[in-house]
């Protein structure tokens, strides 16, 4: 070898990759660039032109708040939505997105409301529509700020016209759905218990209260049978004869158990099981400050009679059984008679009531309870018919104080009306003066502490309590007409509906079931008024002039012309007198605004369609977003405005405990965008499974920064080697037999994909296109044909096939990953295709169905298995250095599984396994050969390669140096470097 020859440089003959997509992809600062530029040739007018005519598929935006910067939850929940449109985009349908807010409410209201406080302004001095106004300003600037950063998400979808519910023909729209309900008789004005904010000063929904615990006071208190409490029976018997045993029940007390004393001055009845047995017991001995005392007789159901007494400090002689019948037929004096409760309070069987703690009686107060208002509701006409009045008290204001119907608490109590709870949602004197009054009365059998759950609102994060308000209802057991209820259609529709994952169905279902009627009032300032006047007995005017007249300003005018002066007059006209028919100053429940975006975005915008496809929220809104659209569109349409539900879980700390600001566990959306990109995050996203609670921290994090950095490997190879390819098309038939394999895996591929964006199971997909990049081209096909890319001549089929395969790999692969990475994939496809507008206004790819070829990948199945023999030898070859690479080797095979040695016929062993030489017998080896014992008939024997090392391609062969133009390669080697014209 000469001093010339050696040192002639190979490396430039070489079909290297050669791309600019850079290995460190620099997130941060290129995906801002992306979205620049999406925004500067309006890709998202250029995806609605690319699909007008295509089938529509949509899916219908869950409005969030336009309250403060977006949360990792707002990030989950946009990344999921936008990988659904993106993913039939490119699969041939009109998949338009458009974004929408939720803007009333009591959370922006509250923010404007802090603002004069720190000003020292006074709400209640302010014109409304002024406070109106400033709380859509509020509102807006939240939007906007929002929209910003979901398009940082790499979020796509119409940010220059998205629905809000604030937008003047939105506001039309939500006041005309009440009004539909309003003239079908769905909606009514009634008195019941509702969860009530004595902080905000408004009924709440149940979808907008939490729970927390607290330590309540709790109280056990007697209630005196009334002496004239037993009736006969129906053959005249007396009631209280129960097995032969005479005991007579006057005299004695029924016991009740409560956790909020201030509700019984509301106690209008007992409720009681007629389920398990309760017993009559004397009190032996006592050794409390107060409480009973020796000689009384009390009631407890047995089960809970001796818990009872220890509360008290006493012992009981239990005297005999009593009988539900005679509970039933007994009446008691109010324990706080003395204080003006002078009516009976009569004894209720009701299913609620159970004996696992308390006393086996339920203090019952329709006024601040849903089941003790249905127990007494009830039993209204039996009572009604025993001359006990059925009238409901109203005995707590809307600020937490007692009323007049509260007597020796309210108004004209000494010291002034006892209060609940104080406008800081601290609790009141109440409970203390109640109690103090029941010691007085000898009427307080034990107190004490509990801790348990107790609902909060999740705004001003304070209690609330139950208390009877005139509110606005809709049915939901009202006959409709048409032989259904409000809450059948719900059900029917629920039946109807795809869900994902199927328990939310479930979920859903036992909510409707349960659900008491749907209360729409709410007692605040901003939002969507109940546009209809009443008479004082609460009938509602129905007339479609004053309604056409109401809805025109609406969308001129905004809600705001609700509040205008002499807007009665303007819109009753001259038909109606504004004295009789009252303008209600109610605002609408926002649930109810948001179940109605239906209506103004599906219905009323021509680029989309109605019902939606897919609704897809957290699993919290089954008591939201999905139950009011439920109720709302079966009211007024007779059907759910969706075909299916997807819901998501929450996001958890690493360590799976909640996120908070107190344990400095927080995962903020902005930060890992800024440090790591908004790429790794949405590959967080597919690789949960988010359907379950998530967890999100630094190493796990990490964990999918390492998981896309392969991704992006695997596509910069393609990129490279593809820098050499010529677009040559190679018919299928004239394929070998590995890229044949290839193409057999796409096509497998192609159904997984395809059923996995179906399913919204993106978990699936993006593992598997990641298993087939890392483990079947990166570790495989790529490392076997490395030597033909780089090394075979240009006019080598086995090279010229390769590349053929490797674009569609590419165009597969980036395509498919384009909507769960769509960074990436559009920097990926742009530098291959630069002439390209976006990879997002692409197609999947089109797989043809002769691709598939089971029979082919079975038989390289079992090569692969021998492979895998030969690969393990060799890795103990060079873990003892006994070879540098396997391009050293020369492996003697054994096989003696005839199936695997029949695979292996016809194929370039040595190739595949990346060897310089191989050899392969049907014999069995030697017993100190390498084998597997997963793979039973195979073992190797490792042999080092026999020649001479090729300058060129690095492999050891005996034909080195047989071609004299170039002395220093192989046969195979030199033929190429004749081609491309090369000399030594």
């Amino acid at each position: 070898m000469t001093d010339t020859a050696e040192k002639v440089d190979y490396s430039a003959t070489l079909y290297l990759p050669q791309t600019e997509f850079p290995m460190r992809a620099g997130l941060p600062a290129k995906e801002p660039e992306i979205v620049a530029r999406w925004q500067k040739m309006e890709l998202y007018k250029k995806l609605r032109a690319s699909a007008a005519g295509r089938e529509k598929f949509v899916l219908h935006d869950g409005p969030p708040y336009a309250n403060g910067n977006i949360h990792i939850g707002h990030a989950l929940n946009k990344i999921l939505k936008d990988v659904i449109t993106r993913s039939f985009q490119m699969r041939g349908y009109d998949s338009n997105y458009v974004p929408g807010w939720d803007c009333h409410g009591l959370p922006i209201e509250w923010k404007i409301e802090e603002a004069y406080r720190a000003k020292g302004k006074n709400k209640d001095e302010v014109d409304i529509n002024e406070f109106r106004r400033e709380c859509r300003e509020f509102a807006q600037g939240w939007i906007d700020v929002q929209s910003a950063e979901f398009k940082r998400l790499g979020i796509e979808g119409d940010f220059e016209n998205p629905y809000t519910t604030m937008a003047y023909h939105s506001e039309a729209r939500i006041a005309g759905e009440l009004l539909k309900i309003a003239k079908s008789g769905q909606l009514y004005r009634g008195s019941k218990p509702i969860m009530w904010s004595v902080v905000e000063r408004t009924a709440l929904a149940e979808a907008e209260v939490e729970y927390a615990e607290v330590e309540s006071d709790t109280i056990w208190v007697k209630f005196p049978v009334s002496p004239n409490a037993l009736r006969p029976n129906q053959h005249g018997e007396p009631v209280s004869v129960h097995n032969g045993q005479k005991g007579d029940l006057r005299g004695a007390f029924v016991v009740i158990w409560t956790t909020t004393p201030w509700t019984i001055p509301g106690n209008r009845a007992i409720s009681f099981s007629s389920r398990f047995p309760y017993g009559l017991y004397e009190v032996e001995t006592a050794t409390n400050d107060f409480g009973p005392q020796p000689g009384e007789r009390l009631i407890f159901a047995t089960r809970l009679a001796d818990e009872a007494a220890a509360k008290a400090k006493v012992t009981f002689k239990f005297i005999r059984d009593v009988a539900p019948e005679e509970l039933a037929a007994i009446t008691c004096a109010h324990p706080l008679a003395g204080l003006g409760y002078t009516f009976d309070v009569p004894l209720l069987d009701g299913d609620h009531v159970t004996d696992d703690a308390g006393t086996g009686f339920v203090h019952t107060a329709p006024s601040h309870g849903r089941e003790d208002f249905d127990a007494w509701m009830n039993a209204a006409r039996e009572l009604d018919a025993r001359g006990i009045s059925t009238k409901i008290p109203f005995t707590v204001d809307d600020a937490g104080f007692y009323t007049e119907d509260a007597p020796g608490f309210g108004p004209s109590a000494e010291g002034g009306p006892a209060r609940v709870m104080d406008d800081n949602g601290k609790k009141g004197d109440a409970n203390n003066r109640v109690i103090k009054a029941l010691i007085d009365a000898n009427n307080l059998f034990a107190r004490g502490r509990i801790k348990h759950d107790y609902p909060h609102s999740w705004r001003s994060k304070k209690p609330v309590i139950f208390r009877n308000t005139p509110q606005w209802f809709v049915y939901m057991d009202k006959e409709l007409g048409d032989g259904t209820t409000l809450r059948s259609r719900a059900l029917s529709a629920i039946d109807q509906t795809r869900f994902v994952p199927a328990g939310g169905q479930n979920r859903l279902r036992g909510m409707i079931e349960q659900r008491p009627d749907w209360v729409l009032s709410r007692q605040r300032a901003w939002g969507v008024p109940i546009a209809i006047f009443a008479k004082e007995d609460g009938t509602v005017l129905v007339d479609d002039e004053v309604n056409a007249r109401i809805l025109d300003a609406f969308e001129k005018e905004g809600a705001d012309a609700w509040f205008a002066e002499g807007a009665a007059e303007r819109f009753l006209g001259k038909t109606y007198d504004p004295s009789e028919w009252k303008q209600v100053r109610d605002i609408l429940d926002v649930w109810f605004d948001s179940g109605s975006t239906h209506t103004f975005t599906l219905e009323d915008r021509p680029d989309l369609k109605w019902p939606a496809d897919v609704y897809l929220e957290g699993s919290d809104q089954h008591r939201g977003w999905f139950h009011s659209s439920l109720l709302e569109s079966c009211a007024t349409r007779g059907r759910a405005p969706y075909n299916a539900v997807v819901t998501h879980g929450f996001t958890m700390a690493e360590d799976g405990r909640k996120m908070s600001k107190s344990l400095g566990n927080q995962v903020f959306p902005q930060d890992v965008m800024a440090q790591s990109g908004a790429d790794i995050l949405r590959l967080w996203v597919m690789n949960t499974d988010y359907w379950e609670d998530q967890r999100l921290g630094k190493t796990i994090i990490q964990t999918n920064i390492d998981a896309y950095r392969k991704i992006r490997n695997t596509i910069r190879w393609m990129l490279g080697t593809l820098a050499h390819d010529k677009g040559e098309e190679i018919a299928y038939a004239d394929l070998p037999a590995l890229e044949k394999l290839m193409l057999h895996r796409l096509a497998e591929l192609d159904d997984v994909v395809r059923k996995g964006y179906d399913e919204f199971d993106f978990k699936r997909v993006v593992r598997s296109l990641s298993d087939f990049a890392n483990v079947e081209l990166s570790a495989f096909y790529f490392d076997v044909r490395k030597d033909a890319l780089y090394c075979d001549a240009p006019s080598s089929l086995r090279r010229r096939a390769s590349l053929h395969v490797i674009r569609k790999l590419f165009e597969s692969l980036v395509l498919w990953f384009a909507p769960m990475l769509p960074f990436t994939m559009e920097e990926a496809w742009l530098s291959r295709n630069p002439e390209a507008e976006s990879v997002h206004l692409e197609q999947f790819p089109e797989i043809p169905a002769d691709w598939k070829n089971e029979a082919l990948s079975a038989k390289w199945a079992k090569i692969r298995e021998v492979r895998k023999v030969v690969t393990g030898a060799l890795e103990i070859e060079r873990r003892e250095k006994r070879i540098g690479s396997s391009l050293e080797a020369a492996p003697i095979v054994h096989v003696t599984n005839a199936e695997l040695l029949e695979a292996l016929k016809g194929e370039d062993f040595a190739e595949i396994c990346i060897t310089s030489d191989i050899v392969v017998d049907g014999s069995e080896g030697p017993s100190d050969a390498f084998r597997l014992d997963e793979v039973s008939g195979v073992s190797v024997e490792p042999k080092l390669a026999e020649g001479t090392k090729c300058a060129r391609s690095w492999k050891v062969t005996k034909d080195v140096g047989s071609d004299p133009d170039y002395p220093e390669v192989s046969a195979r080697d030199a033929a190429a470097l004749r081609e491309l014209g090369f000399k030594a």
